[in-house]
């Protein structure tokens, strides 16, 4: 008697069960209908997050490029009036800042052409790329500031 009605209870829960988690065809097509909905969204604001970081990358590009092509046309500007001035030096002096020049006027179109030729790879490149660029200015300032005060002696 006992065998029978845990035989009876085990068929009834196993019944209920299978009752229970079976879905119907229309609720499965509805389920699958909305993850695909949820999906698409999630797609949808993927692309229009990674659409604005890139706006943002540009726009900060392009406001380093013109920040630093001001500066080097500053330097060109400052080695043009330093130009001008070289002829009032001491003629053992002016080969001696000529060199000087020639290498600090080399650097400046090299960074020049670095700036026109960099190429987007990530933002870690990005990130050492003007870490580099900013350095490579500064020593040019200074050294064309060397320049100009031992040619102020």
């Amino acid at each position: 008697m006992k065998t029978t009605i845990f035989t009876f209870g085990i068929i009834v829960f196993m019944a209920g069960t299978m009752l229970i988690g079976c879905q119907s065809s229309a609720q499965k097509v509805e389920s699958a209908e909305d993850k695909v909905r949820e999906a698409e969204n999630e797609a949808s604001d993927a692309k229009m997050e990674l659409y604005s970081l890139r706006q943002d990358s540009i726009n900060e590009y392009n406001k380093f490029k013109r920040i630093a092509e001001e500066k080097i046309v500053a330097h060109e500007k400052s080695i043009a009036e330093f130009k001008a001035r070289r002829d009032l030096e001491k003629q053992e002096n002016r080969a001696q800042y000529e060199k000087k020049l020639a290498k600090i006027e080399e650097k400046n179109s090299d960074l020049k052409k670095k700036l026109a030729d960099y190429k987007e790879g990530g933002k870690d490149n990005w990130e050492s790329f003007k870490a580099e660029f900013r350095r490579d200015l500064d020593e040019i300032g200074n050294a064309f500031r060397d320049l100009t005060v031992k040619n102020n002696k």
